[in-house]
């Protein structure tokens, strides 16, 4: 694509023999070759000028040229900027995925001293009605914070999943409080006459290219990997990231400084009227937190291998994993 914007035909129409060489089922390489061929003989004036191919097939196709051109003409912003919903990882957390749906990309990073860096991205298919899935059966991924919770191997899927697939744990609990509902939202490859799906294809799920399944493969924890999914990343200045990361951090501290200090009045202003706790509200929750404070003479809490995720689409929200 980056030939032909420079009128490079030749130079195109080798590249894309290559690819197709290795990978014979790319629908969209199929496209762009055909389009090379006919140039030579008439102009193009438009993307995949086949007068008998299906309007949805072409449109899909197009797409998915779109995205792929878009990550190379805009490549995401690895070195002075950070992701704003990665705003710590857990020790024991060695990757960390971030899922664009906007641009139909899953971003991979590792965990370097609890600050994430970026390795690489993949690109992706999500749902075929976009992001922020509400109710099962809407053909939507979600958007929020989740992790992987079990690996699925090729032999025990249909072929429809392609080589593998990586459950998530949609619906978590905040999807739960919103009324959000549907269940099996995984990670997975594609059907063995395919290479890849158009941008958006799913019934919900995040779908890679079964080669980019592999790849991924190996930076997955099982219950530990967490995968963040928004509509559109908003990647923030280390300086501001870093800011922000230490004031939730102070706050934290407050929190735990209350609860050791033995003032219960300051250690539950920390804590929302509506909060709950193992079914317990508020109101209960914390005359049992007095009881329990009036017969303590100290309080020692220990906090480790703590996780911060800002939550996507809701103002104003981490999501705090610790021991």
């Amino acid at each position: 694509l980056l030939a032909l914007r420079n009128n490079r035909v030749d130079i195109a129409l080798k590249e894309i023999d290559a690819i197709l060489e290795k990978k014979p089922n790319f629908r969209l390489g199929h496209l762009i070759k055909g389009d090379l061929l006919m140039a030579r003989y008439r102009p193009i004036n438009t993307f995949g000028n086949v007068p008998d191919a299906q309007p949805r097939t072409i449109s899909d196709l197009r797409e998915e040229a779109r995205v792929r051109l878009e990550r190379y003409l805009d490549a995401p912003p690895a070195k002075d900027r950070t992701p704003k919903y990665l705003m710590q990882l857990a020790p024991s957390q060695q990757y960390a995925m971030l899922v664009d749906a906007s641009r139909s990309r899953l971003y991979v990073f590792s965990n370097d001293n609890g600050k994430p860096k970026y390795l690489t991205d993949y690109y992706i298919s999500i749902g075929l009605n976009g992001a922020d899935k509400e109710r099962e059966g809407d053909q939507k991924t979600p958007v929020g914070v989740y992790h992987v919770t079990a690996s699925l191997p090729k032999k025990t899927l249909s072929d429809f999943y392609g080589d593998g697939a990586f459950p998530l744990n949609y619906p978590n609990d905040w999807d739960k409080l919103e009324g959000r509902n549907g269940s099996g939202i995984w990670l997975h490859g594609v059907p063995a006459d395919t290479y890849s799906r158009p941008p958006r294809a799913s019934n919900g799920c995040v779908v890679l290219t079964n080669q980019d399944l592999a790849n991924l493969s190996k930076f997955v924890q099982i219950g530990a990997t967490p995968v963040v999914i928004t509509d559109r990343v908003e990647w923030m200045d280390n300086t501001e990231w870093e800011d922000e990361r230490d004031g939730f951090r102070k706050s934290f501290s407050r929190w735990k400084r209350d609860w050791e200090g033995l003032d219960a009045d300051k250690y539950l202003s920390h804590y929302s009227p509506n909060f709950t706790s193992d079914g317990k509200k508020f109101n209960a929750w914390a005359a049992q937190k007095r009881q329990v404070l009036t017969g303590k003479t100290w309080v020692k809490v220990g906090v480790n291998n703590m996780s911060l995720f800002g939550y996507p689409g809701v103002k104003d929200m981490m999501v705090v994993n610790y021991d």
